[in-house]
């Protein structure tokens, strides 16, 4: 061996240097021209390693030159856990079509077999970024233990719903008349939804839904002694701002002996948070997504969607429950059609009722959906 190498012996070990250096690739450079010159094993010796570690940075110099001294990835090329990648090409399609809905949500309504944890984990590597809503520093009283004491329809609310505001719904409305106002009912301890439709909002369309789910609780039996049925102040619930009687709709509800009708405080629209809720989520896993090829298309799916939420969907307020668990937790003998009864086409059934004092007959309403 030639005698200046033994001058360029490096004090510390190889092994150490490498866990230190900020640029490994200069020092393996040094090493591998050290061997070229001297031969591996006196290169070896001088920088305190194996002869196989400079044989290996010398044949990856030769190959690829310089950037071969980098360090190669210690990924392994085959992970018998990972997601397949069909399945994750149709977890970032979901991402896309349902837009701002959540990886719980998506998860469960088109039933991944993946946590919701893996899920955002392939969106962020795919960049399928989702648009948050800003945190609200508010601070909320839980009223979920409150509610849970409630007894089964002793406490409802009803809504409505302009849905010519959403985007994504607006170009069918016009094309397809389709309707333009969602009349919404709510039981609140279970959250049981039930829903009408109409091109209007208007006493009458209110006062139609009304008796049309009245029809309904009476007929399954589910209203207690004391029930209490709840809106805001809107006209198509309390008639004029100014009437000094009751509201053909107030009427409707307290016609059921032990029912009555309350308003909230004006301006109070957290006391809705219940039924405004039910109209968020439409928004978003409904009429953002659906399509619709009419007017009786858009029944179907709106049946389609209230079976769904009724009967499968969990609500993870709600300790994850869906609303006939609940209900049955508080009425074990429900039928459970009750929560199968088809939204209203308040428009439908409006006409039905005037051609039917046209010909004359008694004021009885008649819906065809169960013997």
């Amino acid at each position: 061996m030639k005698g200046g190498i033994l001058t360029l012996m490096c004090p510390y070990q190889y092994y150490h240097i490498m866990r230190q250096s900020k640029d490994k690739k200069q020092w393996r450079y040094q090493m591998v021209q050290k061997a070229l010159e001297y031969g591996i094993k006196p290169a070896a010796r001088a920088f305190h390693t194996s002869p196989a570690v400079v044989r290996k940075w010398l044949r990856r110099f030769k190959a690829q030159g310089y950037p071969g001294l980098a360090d190669l990835s210690r990924k392994p090329h085959y992970s018998p856990n990972e997601t397949p990648l069909d399945l994750k090409e149709r977890v970032i399609k979901l991402k896309i079509k349902y837009k701002r809905l959540g990886a719980e949500q998506i998860k469960t309504v088109e039933d991944i077999k993946l946590s919701a944890k893996t899920m955002r984990k392939i969106w962020k590597q795919a960049g399928a970024s989702s648009r948050r809503r800003r945190k609200k520093h508010i601070v909320k009283n839980n009223l979920r233990e409150v509610k849970k004491q409630f007894a089964l329809f002793e406490r409802t609310v009803e809504d409505t719903k302009d849905l010519y505001d959403i985007p994504e719904y607006w170009p069918q409305m016009k094309t397809r008349n389709l309707p333009i106002i969602q009349y919404t009912f709510r039981e609140i301890s279970t959250g049981i939804l039930f829903l009408g439709f109409a091109n209007e909002r208007s006493l009458t369309h209110a006062t139609l839904f009304a008796v049309y789910i009245n029809h309904f609780l009476k007929k399954f039996k589910v209203l207690p002694e004391d029930s209490i049925r709840q809106t805001d102040n809107g006209s198509e619930y309390i008639g004029a701002w100014n009437a000094k009687s009751p509201s053909a709709y107030t009427l409707a509800i307290e016609s059921i002996k032990g029912q009555r009708h309350n308003t909230i405080f004006p301006g109070a629209h957290r006391m809705q948070s219940d039924v405004e809720t039910i109209h968020n989520l439409m928004e978003l896993e409904f009429y953002e997504i659906e399509q619709f090829a009419g007017r009786d298309d858009f029944m179907r799916k709106a049946h389609a969607y209230q079976l769904f939420f009724n009967l499968q969907r969990p609500n993870s307020y709600k300790e994850h429950k869906t609303p006939w668990q609940l209900a049955r937790e508080k009425k074990t003998d429900l039928d459970k059609r009750l929560l199968m009864i088809p939204p209203v086409d308040l428009d439908a059934l409006l006409n039905w009722k005037l051609n039917f004092f046209d010909k004359g007959g008694n004021d009885v309403l008649t819906v065809p959906f169960f013997p």
